[in-house]
């Protein structure tokens, strides 16, 4: 999957393995680059209609 805004732009998460509900509820991923620094994450949730990329939602800490 294609990441795509927040401070993983434009990286790629391999979800392989993982099944249609779990890449529906999307990730929570751990990023030093946010607005939380190190050990922050990052929420990315799967785009309904581009199954391929998933959109930030912001940072978390």
């Amino acid at each position: 999957m294609e990441l795509v805004g927040g401070a993983l732009d434009g990286q790629l998460l391999d979800v392989t393995g993982w099944t249609t509900e779990q890449r529906s509820g999307g990730a929570l991923l751990i990023t030093e680059v946010g607005m939380y620094g190190a050990g922050g994450r990052a929420d990315y949730e799967q785009r309904p209609d581009d199954p391929d990329r998933w959109d930030w939602h912001g940072d978390v800490p």
